[in-house]
This record gives C-alpha cells, sequence and structure tokens, in this order.
C-alpha cells in the first residue's frame, strides 16, 4: 500500500522524516506564522520541529498546556483558538487530544492545522471528525482532516509500549466494527460501504501480517502500524461516517470513558479501553451460534466464523503490556455490567452489542462476560 500517494487523494501530506527534515512541509508554510501546541508530555519533543519551522522562515509561537494529559473538551479547543488567532498555522505536536485539539480549532478559525506524531496510538490523525468531552459525554464534532501528518520512525518505534498496543487495539477492532456495519446491512438493510470496508480490511491485514516485527520494536512495524491508522481515517472521509472504524468496541470505550470524567479519574488510553471491547464483541460473535434463533441468523454466523479469537487479541495486547481485565483499569464490576447494558444506546447504530441487548441475549451473556473478562 503506497500510503503516501494515497493520502495525496485525500489532500494530507502524510510525510516520513528524511535527513533535511520535512521538506514538502516546510515549503508550504515557508514564512507563515505557526502555533506549536504540546502539552507537558509532548513538549520534548518539539525541537524538531520548531527548529525546520524556523529554518524555513517560519514565525513559531508555542503553547504548552498546563497537563501532562489535557481533556479534548472545549475549554482546551477554546485555548487553542484564542492563541491560534494570530497564526496562519496550527501544528499539533502529540497523539490524540492534541491532533482533535489542533483539527478542531484549525476548522473553527478557518486555518489549516497538521500533526507531529509521537506515538502510534490512535486512529484519529487523518479523520475529518473531533471526539469532544461536553458536558461529561462525547460528542463527535466536525473538524478537518490534518494537512500534514509528520512521521519519524524512531520517534513512532520508541513510544511507550503500552501507547503502541493502543494503537493495535484500535487497529484490531476492526475486525469487529466492520463485522457490526456487515449485519447491520442484513438486519437492518443499513448500506454497506465496500469501498471504504474494503480499504479498511487491507489495512488491517498489512498490520496484523507486521505483528511480530512490531512486538519486537522493528521500525518497519511502527510504520506499518502508522500506516493503517491513517487509512482509517481515509475510510471514515469515504464513508462520511466513523462506521468503517467504530463499533460495539468503541461504544463501549466511550461509556466508560464518561464514567471515569464524572468519577475525575485519568482516563485510559483510548485503544486499551478499545482493545478490552473488541475482546467482548469478539466473545459475543463467537458464541452467538449458542443463543437462540432469530431472523437471519445463519448470515450473522457465517460473518461471525471469519473473526479471529478473543484470546488472538488478548495475546497481542499482552505483548505490549496493555490491561486485558476490566479488573486491570479504575472501574467498578457494576459499571462494567451497566456498559454491557447501555453501551449500545450511546450511537444510533446496529452492532453486535444492539443485537444481543434488543433480542434478550445479553442477560445470560453478561455473567459470562463478567467471569472471563472482569
Amino acid at each position: 500500500m503506497d500510503i503516501e500517494a494515497l493520502s495525496r487523494r485525500f489532500g494530507v501530506n502524510a510525510e516520513r522524516r528524511k535527513e533535511n527534515g520535512f521538506p514538502v512541509f516546510y515549503s508550504s508554510v515557508a514564512g507563515k506564522r505557526v502555533l506549536v501546541l504540546t502539552d507537558e508530555n509532548t513538549a520534548a519533543f518539539s525541537r524538531e520541529a520548531t527548529d525546520g519551522l524556523r529554518g524555513a522562515g517560519c514565525t513559531v509561537k508555542e503553547y504548552t498546556y498546563p497537563e501532562r494529559e489535557p481533556v479534548a473538551d472545549e475549554k482546551t479547543v477554546a485555548r487553542a483558538m484564542k492563541e491560534g488567532t494570530d497564526c496562519d498555522y496550527l501544528l499539533a505536536v502529540g497523539s490524540g487530544t492534541l491532533n482533535d485539539v489542533a483539527k478542531c480549532a484549525g476548522f473553527r478559525l478557518g486555518k489549516p492545522s497538521g500533526v507531529f506524531a509521537t506515538a502510534p496510538s490512535m486512529d484519529g490523525y487523518a479523520s475529518g471528525v473531533t471526539p469532544l468531552i461536553e458536558n461529561g459525554f462525547k460528542i463527535t464534532r466536525p473538524a478537518q482532516t490534518a494537512s500534514d501528518v509528520l512521521m519519524d520512525a524512531d520517534v513512532l518505534r520508541n513510544a511507550p509500549r503500552i501507547m503502541i498496543g493502543a494503537g493495535v487495539g484500535d487497529i484490531l477492532a476492526k475486525h469487529c466494527c466492520l463485522t457490526d456495519w456487515r449485519i447491520s446491512s442484513y438486519l437492518t438493510g443499513e448500506k454497506y460501504g465496500k469501498e471504504a470496508a474494503g480499504l479498511m480490511y487491507e489495512a488491517l491485514h498489512a498490520c496484523e501480517a507486521c505483528l511480530p516485527e512490531l512486538i519486537a520494536g522493528d521500525g518497519v512495524g511502527a510504520d506499518r502500524l502508522m500506516d493503517a491508522l491513517l487509512v482509517s481515517g481515509y475510510a471514515m472521509v469515504i464513508a462520511g461516517n466513523s462506521r468503517p472504524a467504530s463499533g460495539a468496541e468503541h461504544h463501549m470505550s466511550h461509556f466508560l470513558e464518561m464514567d471515569f470524567l464524572r468519577r475525575g479519574k485519568p482516563i485510559p488510553l483510548h485503544g486499551v479501553k478499545v482493545g478490552l471491547g473488541t475482546m467482548v464483541s469478539l466473545y459475543l460473535y463467537h458464541t452467538l451460534k449458542d443463543r437462540p434463533d432469530f431472523e437471519k441468523k445463519e448470515l450473522v454466523i457465517k460473518e461471525a466464523e471469519k473473526l479471529p479469537s478473543s484470546e488472538r487479541v488478548k495475546e497481542a495486547l499482552s505483548a505490549f503490556g496493555c490491561p486485558v481485565r476490566f479488573s486491570d483499569l479504575d472501574v467498578s464490576a457494576d459499571t462494567v455490567r451497566r456498559m454491557l447494558f447501555e453501551a449500545y444506546k450511546i450511537r444510533d447504530r446496529f452492532t453486535i452489542l444492539t443485537l444481543y441487548c434488543t433480542r434478550g441475549f445479553m442477560d445470560k451473556a453478561a455473567d459470562e462476560i463478567m467471569e472471563i473478562f472482569y
């Protein structure tokens, strides 16, 4: 997969660092005023970006959020907008939250934005939307696709292992969300986007093929993971929504995230929570044959038979030190049980959770899941 050619199709400069840095990016912002956004964790990586910008004749304005882990909410976006009012371009140095904030702030200011990626930890780099926390709820808001995604192989390869594992969790989740989309086409008549799904499957399989290298810390593995994360954003652009990248496993993650926010607790990495949700979804799919009959059950079972086992995902995530039981997170058993019955309501989207909860299968399945995954 030629990620640079694919990125150009979507108007994104996905540029890997060369000896002279990021020449395509530097030429596009030469002489402009650029806001560089960091937090306490990512400020250490900003020099590579700022030195290159100054070398291109840019005026660089730096703003570091005072938190180690800022939350992507309206207050955080407002700060970026205030700092970026007198700038021509917003560059985030980080991964999930800072990338989302820069995309949203840039969109609202009518200015382009980009990201210097510090970890292959999530799939929102190239998506055209931003999930924001509003009044304790996670709401997807319009944003813009990043104009530039800058990647340094050494930085990505040496990211904290659990952040790489979070990226793996976000990609392995595509097995489930794409299947959710497929079964919805059978059971509700929802249109299934073959192009978006096909592109996502190609990236998913390429990433799975390089898992041994990724686990071993090889730079090629980190590159392929980053490719898959970028493709996920492009697949969402093609589909016009997050269907190719988000299903029941993401709804479970969002449910837990809101619980952490309500309690004022640090939120575990998105891909970590999604990985746990993926294991639950896979279990639900593979045990569906033992549940009562329903219309078109045979078609859904046929899709379930194509999926990997939850144990296989557990082994992959364990290799990166990711939690593989909900009890490894600061979350109660009662919350996880409520998640199983309520998370499907977070989005108006048919998934394996919707199937179980609306057909009455979850009453029995919840006890099984709690025993295995909590």
